[in-house]
């Protein structure tokens, strides 16, 4: 029988790991990710939890070990945010190239500088091709779910899990949630049983070793492939816990879409604030609706070009700027998909949220009256796109340009 509780996300994303129970968590205090291990380390000292527990010197040190960890065979999990996961960098290519399974945590936060501690998706975007299958979460519910989700698509891909929710929205926002008993979560995850490992007496291997030129280049290809083939392990992964839990993940979501004339896409919380509008905006006659992706590695091309096909006028809103690139990176990806595709849908680019800013109803309202404006305006014109591609959401263009230096 399901369990009712009244968790913030880093609580609830800390009680995944109390049932899930790892090997190892390696981890280094850094706001909003900072209640994660702090929460974690209580369930060690209570005996709530067997985990090897390692209180490092850095994020680069937290992810060092958990390669090692992963290495030796162990379930390994560690949480960071910002510049925390900036400073992994280096490691995380290290652990997707060696194919080792790990969970890593992300409370999104902007990266410095100026110093913000609030949130946006400058980080893990910044890390989008590092070899990490990427699940973004809009709220509480599916911060847990897609953590205990992770545990088994990491090991059964062989490619670590990158857990994203928003910073203090997410993070710190209490919400009621349906939590699973924690046998039930064992039964699901199973014993881990790695196929290779540095420790196993009755094998010999290496791991990270050096590659040259020819070796290297296969090597990727490989990363890549398996990146693709993890959408079939992750849906039949969700399947399997829609089943034990009724709560239905696919690798987006689609909020009335079926009959939609404009969308939005959107990224983890202010897919939450859409659905609102939406809401308000059907009430109106207004055939509005969203895509919501759950995985951004590995992105479902083909899915999502089946979805957006029938829409008439698209934005795609980007917690983060590419500074000076043509567009943000979630606008570029699934413009260059529907390109591909040769689906020619009018599609404009909003930057939204940098920093924390607050994003309202009324501003994604705004989203979709232009939009509207748009269908209304081109939609007979198959070769339709602005050329202003840019806008900053909340913010006159005037006063952006008056204020750039």
């Amino acid at each position: 029988m399901a369990i009712r509780e009244r968790l913030s996300g880093n609580e609830a994303v800390a009680t995944a790991m109390k049932q899930i129970n790892p090997d190892v968590v390696a981890a280094y205090p850094i706001t909003p990710s900072t209640e994660i291990p702090q929460y974690f380390s209580n369930f060690v000292a209570n005996g709530s939890v067997d985990t090897e527990f390692i209180a490092v010197e850095s994020e680069h040190s937290a992810m060092s070990a958990c390669i090692g960890a992963s290495a030796a065979g162990a379930r390994v999990m560690s949480a960071t945010s910002s510049q925390g996961l900036a400073y992994m960098f280096e490691m995380l290519y290290i652990a997707s190239g060696m194919r080792l399974p790990l969970t890593l945590i992300v409370a999104n936060r902007a990266l410095s500088a100026p110093l913000n501690i609030h949130n946006d998706h400058s980080d893990s975007m910044g890390v989008r091709d590092c070899g990490f299958i990427q699940l973004y979460c809009e709220n509480n519910q599916e911060a847990y779910d897609n953590t205990i989700m992770g545990i088994k698509i990491t090991e059964k891909t062989k490619i670590p899990v990158m857990v994203c929710y928003d910073g203090f929205i997410t993070s710190h926002s209490v919400e009621n949630i349906s939590l699973l008993e924690t046998e039930k979560v064992r039964e699901f995850i199973g014993d881990y049983k790695p196929d290779e490992y540095l420790l196993d007496p009755n094998t010999n291997i290496s791991m990270g070793p050096l590659d040259m030129q020819k070796t290297y280049f296969k090597h990727r290809i490989e990363l890549a492939k398996a990146m693709e083939n993890a959408k079939d392990i992750i849906e039949e992964i969700s399947d399997e816990y829609y089943n034990l839990t009724g709560r239905k993940y696919d690798l987006f979501e689609s909020y009335k879409l079926d009959d939609a004339e404009i969308g939005i896409i959107v990224l983890n919380s202010t897919a939450g604030t859409a659905k609102v509008a939406i809401d308000s905006l059907r009430k109106q006659g207004i055939k509005a609706g969203l895509l919501k992706p759950r995985t951004f590695r590995p992105l479902p091309y083909e899915k999502i070009s089946e979805e957006l096909k029938n829409l008439k006028a698209i934005a795609i809103l980007d917690k983060c700027d590419s500074i000076n690139g043509y567009s943000g990176p979630l606008f570029s990806e699934i413009t260059s998909l529907l390109y591909s595709k040769g689906i020619s849908i009018p599609t404009i680019n909003y930057i939204y949220g940098l920093g924390g800013t607050d994003v309202t109803v009324e501003n994604i309202i705004q989203v979709f009256n232009e939009l509207e404006t748009i269908k209304s305006t081109k939609q007979n014109d198959s070769n339709y796109i602005l050329s202003d591609i840019k806008r900053y959401l909340g913010f006159d263009k005037k006063e952006v340009e008056n204020d750039a230096i």
